[in-house]
């Protein structure tokens, strides 16, 4: 944390100090909402790791055009001695050479630039320009004539200069956020980048965001629209914002991260770029996710295996998967290249009903069916914040969300133990239980960070039913209170292929339940979205 007092407060605004950056408020001018700390600091933390990988890239892409320039001199000069063998050089000349070395080659480090497109006060382009130490450049927009003027007020306050050329290190725009993005089409225009932190939905702004990154550049996108995003409530405002339709269940938080990944997928493919999820969290009241745009024709094609729907059984959460495509290699045995051929699913088998309990399956999705997270990403965050935990104020938030983010399986959708009991109307085994019967059955397990107490596991859902089952043999459900057309009764009368062993299995202690960690934050007394800055959206015109 800064360690400097801050400056005089004029009178009318009101001083927040966020890590190293201070900023003066007024009501009406532009919002900020202070639960948004954690948002911001993972997002200093995430750019920062980011920003060390693309220099380190760019770093071995110029030492192996230096080896290689460096290959061909030397494979010149060996020429040019093999043809003049006889010829012996000058003393003079051998002098003059030696007294002027050639200069040894250096590399400047790659400094990205950052475009916010929502930037409100502006406290997070200060922070991101204070804080990152590889950052060129912030352009800072907002189309608010009072947000513009409380940006310009807050860099000034944080000692940046704004100089009339533009060219400082936050350059404030005030205009419309795609009609920016859209003018960083041009390659030499895009930038590293782009921060989506809307009210609401993001998705007015993924269109013009995914052309204006550079290539293998990052996307950051908040959306607050979890009551869209996360319920069935509103199915055809979800479609035409992300292109899927949502899901009712306990695994809903993981579902809307699913579809917007979908969404930005479906809209760099338009223009032949991939994506690369970094880091997908449901945080809170929103979504938050660190998205890598690469550009790739055949990766592209590739996004429709990694896309599907998703069958939803309305009582016991059971899920199935649908993929909308697949890929079959073929190679060739003479050159050995390799042809990718792609290609429609058939139907995978699956009916009206539950095959668990008979109740109606429910449609959901398309969306997202590959990893939302990059593993070695996430561990080079988690370093970067364990090795500087005075510079951030949710530090024990940042390493618990990370830690847990990191150890998650890459399959999708997680489920409670006590949601699953609750299908069975039997006690809730334990945490522990239910873990080590998976892993001794030879399963995989991990935690989610999307919901307190849940589990994801490569185990089918008929493997999961059976260990509850199993643990119900053990503590028998009272039959009474179970209804005489309940599907409770169709889970209870099938016999598990399998008894479930719930010996304590040495795997259920992981890295993240070593030590105490803050891994879901109980909601603060001002929890949620806050409310809209109250100003004008124009500038009114000047006598």
């Amino acid at each position: 944390m800064s360690t400097e007092g801050p400056k005089p407060v004029p009178e009318g605004l009101k001083l927040y100090t966020e890590n190293t950056s201070h900023i003066l408020l007024s009501a009406k001018e532009a919002f900020l909402n202070p639960v948004q700390e954690f948002n911001r600091d993972l997002s200093v933390a995430s750019i920062i790791t980011f920003s060390e990988l693309l220099n380190a890239e760019k770093e071995a892409k110029w030492k192996r055009s230096l080896e290689k320039k460096a290959q061909g001199k030397a494979a010149k000069k060996r020429k040019v001695d093999d043809e003049s063998a006889q010829d012996v050089p000058a003393p003079e000349a051998e002098a003059t050479t030696s007294s002027h070395p050639a200069k040894e080659p250096t590399y400047s480090p790659h400094k990205i630039s950052i475009l916010e497109a929502l930037s409100a006060t502006g406290l997070r382009s200060i922070r991101y320009a204070k804080e990152i130490p590889l950052v060129k450049y912030v352009i800072a927009n907002d189309l608010s004539p009072e947000a513009t003027d409380a940006m310009r007020r807050n860099v000034i306050y944080n000692d940046f200069e704004l100089p009339e050329s533009g060219d400082g290190k936050i350059r404030i725009n005030e205009g419309d956020a795609c009609t920016l993005m859209y003018n960083h089409r041009e390659d030499r225009k895009r930038v590293d980048v782009v921060d989506l932190d809307p009210y609401g939905t993001a998705a007015p702004f993924i269109d013009a965001a995914v052309q204006s990154i550079s290539d293998g550049g990052l996307l950051c996108i908040t959306c607050t629209d979890l009551s869209v995003l996360a319920t069935n409530n509103f199915p055809e405002k979800c479609f035409s914002n992300y292109g899927g339709v949502p899901l009712k269940a306990e695994y809903c938080h993981e579902a809307a991260l699913r579809l917007v990944l979908h969404a930005v997928s479906s809209s760099a493919g338009r223009y032949g770029r991939f994506i690369q999820p970094l880091l997908s969290l449901s945080i809170d009241f929103y979504v938050r996710l660190f998205i890598k745009v690469k550009t790739s024709p055949i990766e592209v094609k590739r996004a429709l295996t990694k896309t599907s729907l998703y069958h939803i059984c309305t009582l016991c959460q059971s899920f199935y998967e649908q993929p909308i495509g697949k890929v079959v290699e073929k190679r060739n045995e003479s050159s050995g290249s390799v042809n990718y051929h792609f290609k429609t699913t058939q139907n995978a088998g699956i009916s009206e009903h539950c095959q668990e309990c008979q109740s109606y399956l429910h449609i959901a999705g398309p969306m997202w069916s590959a990893p939302i997270h990059d593993r070695d990403f996430v561990s080079n965050v988690l370093s970067h914040v364990e090795s500087n935990e005075s510079k951030y104020g949710t530090f024990a938030r940042m390493k618990g969300m990370l830690t847990v983010a990191k150890e998650e399986l890459e399959t999708p959708f997680y489920f409670t133990p006590r949601r699953v009991a609750g299908n069975f109307h039997s006690e809730t085994p334990s945490l522990d239980d239910v873990c080590s019967a998976l892993l001794n059955a030879g399963y995989k397990v991990s935690r989610s960070h999307a919901l307190a107490g849940s589990v994801k596991t490569d185990a089918s859902r008929t493997v999961v039913h059976d260990v509850f089952r199993s643990y119900v043999k053990l503590h028998p459900v009272k039959m009474e209170n179970v209804g005489e057309r309940s599907p409770t009764r169709i889970l209870l009368a099938t016999e598990p292929k399998q008894e479930a062993n719930f010996t304590k299995h040495p795997g259920t202690v992981t890295a993240g339940s070593k030590v105490k960690l803050v891994r879901y934050q109980d909601n603060p007394s001002h929890w949620g979205p806050g409310s809209r800055a109250t100003g004008s959206k124009k500038r009114k015109a000047e006598n």
